[in-house]
């Protein structure tokens, strides 16, 4: 590791739009389907939750777009917090990310990876005396401790990969991201041509049990919906080492985002068309389960799973590797700054932030053993909503700060569509407190935990003003 220096902007329009579209689709596109089904019991609703996610997600793409064209930067919105809000609330941002945001989804990621791993080669049971030591009776850190120790070695893996250079990072991010898309395409042409498939069945609004579609279902399976778009704002860290990042990184945002809505309606309407909302609902219940995999099965059998189980574990490896390529430039910019620990300020010799790299890869390791993977994305989904919203206010805020300032982009339907966005996000948030009450407080207190962090990294800038 040597001195801290400038990154370099060497990435164009594609590499935006392959990261963009590689930190999105990893494990929720083949498994977020079944706890969708468990909460609506409704092929129809599914698939308007998969759209209005979508559309959601979308409104706010547009709206961080706007704020991105204006401040691009490495960081994202930890810089852009600091312009439209203040240091502090840039920080609290930065070690959310930290501690839940983006670790818990390299954690998820990998873990997922390591389920599909499993149902193709045989692991040994790995410390299995220890399974039922817990935490207050909430996390069992060796459970399933042979795929727990897969993943970590995943993210240990991509850890050292990421650190060699990020022009080598974003060339292996199209190799995947190409064999992903085809193969997903391969299943949705092949699925809907089956003599298995009901199109129809994948369109009925009718419950399986009878019982009427409440609000706050929609909105539990929407969080569901949000961890398999989530993702599409980590291109904003790597600011700083894109060409024309005002220009590029709204463009890229919005196609990247666009072309999974797609794919998307695509994948999960097949499925849908293949397996009743019943069995999905029965494939919820199951601890190392997958939705897509129990689909395949329908037309190709045992073939198909194999196919599938590779697939899984092909797309989820390729986006832990793109969220770890892009989340730790934050903490590198932060650490710039005296915002944290020192070390994660340093670039190694291919001018990549070593040090963030490694804090980031250790945190994503325990997160790995501390939880299942719902408990992990919708402790994520909570807190990343916040954000979402706060950024989607700052394009008010910035209208106000620096009217005149040039605006490469201005978000579209202007102030509707970013309005509409922190509705959702508001309502978002107190009806997870409701509905996933033990996560959303996990995810409060992780938050939380950045307070006394900040008082601790600025306690020498103090001193020096007294």
């Amino acid at each position: 590791m040597g001195k801290p220096s400038q990154l370099k902007r060497s990435l164009g329009f594609g590499a935006v739009v392959v990261i963009v579209i590689a930190n999105i689709i990893g494990s929720g596109v083949y498994k977020k389907v079944a706890p969708m089904s468990a909460e609506l019991h409704s092929s129809g609703w599914i698939l308007c939750c998969w759209m209005l996610g979508g559309i959601i997600t979308l409104f706010g793409a547009l709206s961080n777009a706007e704020v991105a064209g204006l401040l691009a930067d490495t960081g994202g919105e930890y810089v852009y917090y600091k312009k439209i809000y203040n240091r502090f609330f840039a920080f609290i941002y930065g070690w959310s990310l930290f501690t839940i945001i983006q670790t818990a989804a390299i954690s998820s990621l990998a873990y997922v990876f390591a389920q599909s791993l499993g149902g193709m080669i045989h692991m040994p049971s790995v410390l299995p005396g220890l399974k039922d030591i817990n935490v207050a009776g909430v996390f069992y850190p060796f459970a399933d401790f042979s795929i727990k120790l897969c993943a970590i070695l995943l993210i240990f893996l991509f850890t050292i990969i990421n650190s060699l250079g990020i022009k080598i990072g974003a060339n292996f991010s199209r190799i995947i991201l190409a064999l992903v898309i085809s193969a997903i395409l391969v299943i949705v042409i092949f699925g809907l041509s089956s003599s298995n498939a009901h199109v129809s069945q994948a369109f009925r609004f009718q419950t399986d049990n009878a019982s009427p579609v409440r609000f706050s279902s929609v909105f539990t399976a929407m969080l569901a919906a949000f961890w398999a778009y989530q993702g599409w704002a980590a291109i904003g860290f790597i600011g700083g080492e894109i060409h024309d990042a005002k220009r590029t990184i709204p463009l890229g945002i919005a196609r990247g985002v666009l072309l999974v809505i797609a794919v998307y309606l695509l994948v999960n309407a097949t499925y849908l068309s293949l397996l009743p909302t019943t069995e999905l609902t029965r494939i919820s219940g199951g601890q190392n389960t997958i939705a897509a995999i129990a689909a395949i099965k329908v037309f190709w059998g045992k073939g198909g799973v194999i196919f599938l189980s590779v697939l899984i574990a092909v797309t989820t490896m390729g986006c832990t590797h793109a969220t770890i390529l892009a989340s730790c430039r934050t903490y590198y910019a932060m650490a710039l700054e005296g915002l944290f620990f020192r070390p994660a300020a340093m670039l190694n010799s291919a001018e990549v932030p070593a040090g963030a790299l490694f804090y980031q890869g250790a945190w994503a390791c325990v997160l790995v053993l501390s939880g299942t993977f719902d408990q992990l994305t919708d402790m994520l989904v909570f807190a990343v909503f916040i954000y979402y919203g706060a950024t989607a206010l700052g394009v008010f805020i910035l209208r106000k700060k620096m009217p005149d300032a040039p605006r490469p982009y201005k978000v579209w339907g202007y102030p509707v569509v970013p309005a509409i966005f922190i509705l959702f996000c508001v309502a978002l948030f107190f009806n997870t407190l409701v509905s996933r009450s033990r996560e959303a407080v996990i995810g409060l207190v992780l938050i939380g935990s950045g307070v006394p962090f900040y008082f601790w990294f600025t306690r020498g800038s103090k001193r020096q003003q007294v």
